[in-house]
């Protein structure tokens, strides 16, 4: 369908709070397609709507790898029901905070409910790298972004540097 430009931090956008979808009409789908053609291009492997300036919750992501076939994962007004005890440290980047790696502590596993394209409730259970995407993808439906999790210095410097790159680009 169509690529869309993806908000950078520090786009207040990113830190707002999205609205649950009532409907799931022709927008809601064209959004979901735009949204994925967007992840793959970028590349990444998942992307929320508030990422795109849409302020509706609905998150996609793919986690298949470069040998496999696509995977598509649509999920409308996710949320998660249950956290693991165990926690896991990953190493996350995000589309709207281009080039920069940190690690994250999460929970390992995770079970989330929502609502896919077709309108079926479903309830997922999930482990692993698709446990961090569905919690790194639902933060961005809340405002919240993986560097919220970094030390205060760290956040700070990453916060620092975009504002820095934002006025510049302003002129």
């Amino acid at each position: 369908m169509a690529i869309r430009p993806i908000l950078i931090i520090p786009d207040a956008r990113l830190r707002a709070v999205a609205d649950p979808i009532i409907e799931i009409d022709d927008e809601i789908k064209t959004l979901a397609k735009d949204m994925l053609d967007t992840m793959y291009d970028a590349p990444g492997i998942g992307l929320a709507a508030p990422q795109l300036g849409v302020m509706r919750r609905m998150v996609v992501m793919d986690l298949a790898g470069e040998d496999e076939p696509p995977a598509p994962l649509v999920m409308i007004n996710p949320e998660i029901t249950k956290f693991g005890d165990q926690m896991q440290v990953t190493e996350e980047g995000c589309l709207s905070i281009p080039e920069l790696y940190y690690e994250v502590e999460r929970p390992a596993e995770v079970t989330v409910k929502y609502t896919d394209l077709d309108g079926k409730d479903v309830v997922k259970d999930a482990d692993g790298k698709l446990a961090v995407c569905i919690q790194h993808e639902i933060d961005h439906l809340d405002g919240v972004l993986y560097i919220d999790y970094l030390s205060r210095l760290k956040r700070d410097r990453v916060i620092k540097k975009f504002d820095k790159a934002a006025k510049r680009a302003a002129g």
